[in-house]
């Protein structure tokens, strides 16, 4: 059936035989997982996050990503444990349903699904933004919906072409952050971190704390690739290492270079006393030393490119794998869980993804789908470390290749902070949060459905 999708009309169980028709290409090294870790996440280094400076402040926003920073690494130790342990393409989906149950693990997928959803038109919108830059005739959607496309038939071309696209774009947004970094840090004023550093008291810590999960909002799917990877016991763990301990660094480094040249509101409203935010917070800080015309600032501008491109087309990536892995659960139609014969990649899942991205891309609200990100992101979060605490009880004798350090206390700080960051959100957002909770009601009220149904 060379050239066709071959799918099967069964729901796929653990007890279940799958046929090559639903098997994945092993084809991922430990080098390629840092490509994806880091690519991921790295274009919240390059917009988003400016966006809770108004709120926060530059104390408001520091503190609330020194806690979100400190969730994520103890977090990645402990979703490393799982993602060696039970080295599926589910991710969270399939550590909750083991250890919490068919519930509780399909609403964690629910929240994965919404997080890896919603993020990549936000990128998109900013993918657009930047391209409009250089070409003003061209119209934002239309070149965000174009990078749809493009980036959607990549991932069906094959894991390994996109894996190595992914490596490539990475490499060049990190060093373009770091020549940033060079560039800015001599002229950095220590005063200007202090310049209106709280406008709204201590309320902003908390308020800002979305746009603080941005700068690491994606790194859990390494995960989704358990099943394409080889050996994933052992590259795995490089992979979230490795991902992580550069993150953290690029994410210090951006914070106090950007804001230090001129403080935070010149790198939030592009004209000096204007309500209008700006998703391109690096190019404005550089403009305060060398000017737009500079070569400098048109290479951020193009290398800052492939920063957005690199975590728009992982987590396109990471998505499909989320929704076939949702499909073989028998919680999505069956169709979604087809693999392409030739390129062994999940075509339909990819395809079904891009749709949904491109209707939230159209609503243009970059900080409101940013937001919904985020609660399925700490939802997820949430949830693991739940599943993680569960699974170190029930199965004691589960091979674990890689033990998370410091249990129980690290894991109880991360899933502390997780769930005071939810509370927050949905105080700080109400109306965004009351959207999220109906999605993850009607999809409970669907499972249910679909569970009556199935017993008659």
């Amino acid at each position: 059936m060379t050239g066709e999708f071959m799918t099967s009309g069964q729901n796929l169980t653990e007890n279940q035989t799958i046929t090559s028709s639903h098997v994945l290409s092993q084809s991922l090294g430990p080098v390629m997982l840092w490509g994806l870790g880091v690519g991921y996440v790295i274009s919240g280094m390059y917009f988003g996050w400016n966006l809770g400076l108004p709120i926060g402040g530059t104390v408001g926003l520091a503190v609330s990503t020194l806690f979100i920073m400190l969730m994520y690494v103890f977090f990645t130790f402990s979703y490393t444990e799982l993602a060696c342990a039970i080295p599926k393409a589910g991710g969270g989906f399939d550590y909750a349903t083991r250890a919490l149950g068919p519930t509780l693990g399909y609403l964690a997928g629910v929240a994965q699904l919404i997080e890896f959803l919603f993020a990549p038109p936000a990128i998109a919108f900013a993918i657009g933004a930047y391209f409009h830059e250089f070409f003003p005739a061209l119209p934002i959607l239309l070149i965000a919906t174009l990078a749809f496309l493009l980036f959607t038939g990549l991932n069906i071309v094959g894991v390994r072409a996109a894996a190595r696209f992914e490596l490539f774009i990475t490499i060049f947004a990190v060093l373009e952050l770091l020549i940033f970094s060079g560039v800015t840090l001599p002229h950095f004023e220590a005063q200007n971190l202090a310049r209106n550093a709280l406008p709204a008291g201590v309320t902003g810590i908390f308020a800002s704390i979305p746009f603080a999960i941005w700068f690491f909002l994606g790194i859990e799917g390494v995960a989704n690739v358990a099943e394409e990877t080889r050996n994933p016991q052992r590259n795995i763990l490089f992979g979230f290492g490795s991902s992580i301990a550069t993150l953290v660094v690029l994410c210090i480094l951006t914070f106090v270079s950007s804001i230090g040249v001129a403080g935070w509101e010149a790198i939030v409203y592009p004209v000096t006393g204007s309500d209008t935010t700006s998703d391109s917070p690096l190019p404005l800080a550089l403009s305060h030393i060398v000017g737009k015309d500079h070569l400098l600032y048109h290479l951020l501008l193009t290398i800052g490119l492939f920063g957005l491109i690199a975590s728009f087309h992982g987590l396109i990536l990471a998505a499909g794998r989320v929704t076939l892995e949702f499909s073989r659960a028998g919680h999505l139609p069956g169709a979604l869980r087809a693999i392409h014969p030739k390129f062994k990649t999940p075509a339909f899942a990819l395809l079904a993804n891009a749709g949904i991205g491109l209707i939230a891309l159209y609503s243009g609200k970059t900080a409101e789908i940013i937001t919904i990100a985020c609660f399925g992101a700490i939802t997820l979060y949430a949830l693991s470390l739940l599943s993680f605490f569960k699974l170190r009880w029930s199965e004691p004798n589960l091979h674990r290749p890689f033990k998370a350090p410091l249990y129980p206390a690290s894991q109880a700080f991360a899933l502390l902070i997780a769930i005071t960051a939810l509370i927050s959100m949905f105080v700080f957002n109400l109306n965004l949060g009351l959207f999220y909770l109906g999605i993850l009601m009607v999809a409970f009220f669907l499972l249910k459905l679909r569970t009556r149904l199935e017993a008659t």
